[in-house]
């Protein structure tokens, strides 16, 4: 089986890496990747969000599978062009897509099916923005209605910024999505879902915010770990029986199924999971870290789902242990990134690249906010935060920052959920 990946960051990286661990994949290409994927695929240059492209180059390379990493291709609906030239894709067409598109239309999906999330408004005119904020509170959560690479959310006590943060979407001309605040600690399921049937993957939790106790600003993520200690394998059965499968079936029957890979963001409280939002793709960076432990080949599992036969699949297979990913990311981000130093240590094991690429001296240097990420595994959480941070501290990057409490607050046993009343 030849199979494109197509994106550039670490999860495509860490794609390549678990797809290359599959018998039955016998070419691997990567567009436009980056210069890790290099060491692992045939590397091509395509617009990503261009179907006729993506599909020209699909052609070009003899793919017998495409897998669209990143949500921008998919909500733009490169998955449908690609599979109306009758070659398998894994992912959701752009009707199915945009349940992480447009977080209006997740909502009412979810009300349709059932399922708990944040109660909601969204505010489209700036006049209505100050009697809106009023009905929220005291923890304002402020969302941009589209896509934001996890940068356009603000989560705050303080009543002055979350309208500043609505107020500045809003003279952009993006939707503001007002909802209340979730309690309880927060928890990434990603599920292959082929129509109504739906394969959970590991648990995962990410880390949002850019520094080290959840200080600073939200990013599109600095780290994350898999599995969790604190959560029980009944409370993910939970999530898939009372979530993503109500989810799955509502949009069966709305006539724009999903398939590919569903990602629940949620967050566990006393009444039990509720969503915080729906991605339509694999999670960057909690996808380091779940297939750092997948023993099942990736390329079979994907091509079944893409092929709409996942049911037929054999049950996952998991590696005992924990695995860890640490991002390092560029000086500044989440702000605007310094670009072109020079990085070194970076070709050991467990590195994964995301915005890196060659110089015209063929030296490795940052190409993006978010430049590596770091795989641990090991026994148990704490051996696999030991190795991770251990890989880290061999990788030079000026101004590079990364936090140092990936998974630490799991290790302590500082997590917990509250009995469901």
């Amino acid at each position: 089986m030849r199979v494109l990946v197509i994106g550039s960051g670490a999860r495509e990286h860490a794609l390549l890496l678990a797809l290359s661990r599959d018998p039955s994949v016998t070419g691997l290409f990567c567009a436009p990747g980056n210069a890790g994927t290099a060491r692992l695929a045939e590397q091509h240059q395509v617009d990503v969000a261009s179907g006729p492209a993506v599909v020209a180059l699909s052609r070009d390379v003899a793919a017998d599978l495409v897998v669209i990493g990143p949500e921008v291709p998919l909500v733009v609906g490169v998955a449908d062009a690609v599979r109306a030239a009758g070659i398998a894709c894994f992912g959701p067409s752009a009707a199915a897509a945009r349940i992480e598109g447009s977080k209006a239309f997740a909502k009412d999906v979810m009300a349709a099916a059932g399922v708990r999330t944040a109660h909601s408004e969204v505010v489209d005119n700036p006049a209505e923005l100050d009697a809106a904020l009023d009905r929220f509170g005291p923890n304002w959560v402020v969302k941009d209605d589209g896509l934001a690479a996890g940068k356009g959310v603000v989560v705050t006590t303080d009543r002055s910024a979350a309208r500043d943060h609505a107020a500045e979407l809003l003279e952009n001309g993006h939707p503001v999505l007002l909802e209340s605040f979730l309690d309880g600690p927060e928890v990434s399921l990603f599920c292959l879902v082929d129509g109504e049937t739906v394969v959970p993957l590991l648990p995962a939790q990410d880390h949002k915010r850019v520094g080290d106790g959840d200080a600073g600003p939200n990013t599109g993520g600095m780290g994350a770990y898999t599995p969790l200690p604190w959560l029980p394998y009944a409370t993910v059965q939970q999530i898939v029986d009372e979530v993503v499968q109500p989810v799955a079936t509502e949009m069966s029957r709305r006539g724009c199924p999903f398939s590919g890979l569903l990602y629940a963001g949620l967050a566990i409280g006393q009444n039990g999971p509720a969503v915080v939002e729906f991605n339509c793709r694999f999670g960057d960076p909690e996808t380091q870290a779940v297939l750092a432990l997948l023993e099942s080949p990736l390329g079979e599992l994907l091509k079944a789902t893409a092929t709409g036969t996942l049911a037929d699949a054999e049950p996952l297979r998991w590696q005992d242990g924990a695995a860890v990913t640490v991002v390092l990311a560029a000086e500044n981000y989440p702000g605007r990134p310094r670009l072109g130093d020079v990085i070194t240590g970076a070709d050991a094991e467990g590195v994964l690249h995301a915005g890196t690429t060659r110089n015209d001296e063929g030296a490795l240097v940052s190409a993006g906010g978010r430049v590596l990420s770091v795989v641990g595994t090991g026994t148990d959480l704490a051996a696999a935060r030991a190795q991770a941070y251990e890989r880290l501290a061999g990788i030079k990057l000026p101004g590079g920052h990364f936090r140092s409490d990936i998974g630490l607050a799991a290790e302590q046993g500082r997590i917990s959920i509250a009995a469901q009343g």
